[in-house]
């Protein structure tokens, strides 16, 4: 293969790849973007709301933990397809519910759906990529979801306030029905690739068994990075623009613009992340730059030092610095991971995302209700800060690894 179809090759798989993380990311929030139509529909409260989220979280993180040893044991590219189904049942089922009972049975099949992206996602894509384009193709990934993010509530709110909300979850799971079309046509592609293992490899010899991985000390490094990581995201994602609006008096819609900048500008640090991933050998000193700076500008915001238009501004800095770290992230645990293990190690590290996601908003939540705005963005700082200290395990873990080998 010259290197013109080479380049056909990665930019194909990639492309899937990250059409299907965005349908995923789309998903997250189809339940959340309909609160004001739901609510009233069914007389719930906001605690019942929050309950069907926490739901697919939970699921998905348990989900996903297993659906690496089954993206292992069979095909990533079979459990991928599966993923995207039950997203667009999901979204068949929640729009016919009549109670309370069926959204939750609704929100238990879109976290069952959910749950196999990560693990799916990275074998495909350290299987069927060239080496020189894995950072890429992981840039590729997390701006994918982002956009997945920014356009679920607009295509639901929009859709639901023109027709109805049931309207909205139908023509939503079209989505997935035209992703898993055409990740049919082109199944080719994304065909499984044989891993090759050297015999003295000792992270191989670990990921042999299916729970031998598991007693490799770096893929729980990597774990807890996910779910310090994510506790800082849920920050940002849940309380950032109401905290905003306490410690700036700006309006709640410049405050939403601020996150706003914080999505936008994380996507374009994870642009730069890949080319400068690809060509940094040492992942930890990016992902540790990158963070360091986050938990700065986080401080700052705390401070309320600066007038309310920095405020937007630093948010994006934000977003910025936390973006440029993602590809690195993944080259990082990627080298952690036994070839042999893939799918089980990332579906073990990336239920971490899940586990911050869930644990993450309630801290929170503790502290606006407490009064303390500014104390939100000093916890996203903290958080950010004790990532740094995982990363630095995991680097220092791989390179003994590497230089055992080398011996």
């Amino acid at each position: 293969m010259d290197d013109r179809q080479l380049f056909r090759q990665d930019a194909r798989v990639i492309g899937l790849v990250g059409l299907a993380h965005g349908t995923s990311h789309f998903y997250h929030l189809i339940l959340a973007a309909l609160i004001p139509w739901l609510k009233p529909e069914f007389d719930l409260s906001y605690g019942e709301l929050g309950l069907l989220m926490t739901v697919f979280f939970a699921v998905s993180g348990v989900g996903q933990a297993m659906a690496g040893f089954v993206v292992d044991r069979f095909s990533a590219r079979v459990v991928l397809m599966s993923g995207v189904a039950l997203l667009g049942i999901s979204a068949v089922v929640l729009s016919s519910a009549q109670n309370y009972v069926q959204l939750m049975g609704g929100a238990f099949l879109a976290g069952c759906g959910n749950c196999v992206f990560h693990p799916a996602d990275y074998t495909l894509l350290n299987q069927r990529v060239s080496k020189k384009r894995l950072a890429h193709g992981f840039s590729v990934h997390g701006i994918s979801g982002n956009i997945g993010w920014a356009l679920s509530p607009l295509f639901l709110t929009s859709v639901a306030g023109r027709t109805d909300w049931r309207t909205a979850l139908l023509c939503a799971s079209l989505l997935p029905l035209c992703v898993l079309a055409l990740l049919l046509w082109n199944r080719l592609a994304l065909r499984p690739e044989p891993v090759a293992v050297p015999a003295d490899d000792a992270a191989a010899v670990a990921g042999a068994s299916a729970l031998g991985f598991l007693r490799l000390k770096v893929v729980w490094m990597c774990f807890a990075f996910f779910v310090i990581s994510s506790i800082a995201l849920a920050g940002v994602q849940t309380f950032a623009s109401t905290s905003l609006v306490s410690l700036y008096g700006m309006s709640l819609a410049w405050a939403t613009s601020a996150y706003t900048c914080f999505m936008l500008s994380s996507a374009v640090g994870m642009l730069y992340g890949g080319f400068l991933g690809a060509g940094n050998g040492r992942h930890d000193r990016i992902i540790i730059g990158a963070f360091a700076a986050a938990a700065v500008f986080a401080l700052v915001l705390a401070a309320a030092v600066v007038p309310a238009w920095m405020a937007i501004v630093l948010m994006g800095l934000v977003g910025f610095a936390t973006g440029i770290a993602g590809p690195s992230r993944d080259l990082m645990i990627r080298g952690a991971a036994p070839a042999n293990a893939t799918g089980r190690v990332f579906g073990v590290v990336y239920s971490g995302l899940d586990t911050g996601l869930a644990v993450g908003p309630l801290m929170f939540a503790a502290l606006m209700d407490a009064g303390h705005p500014a104390g939100v963005f000093v916890g996203i700082a903290i958080f950010q800060a004790l990532v740094i200290f995982t990363t630095i395990g995991v680097g220092n873990n791989s390179r003994s690894m590497i230089a055992a080998k080398a011996a």
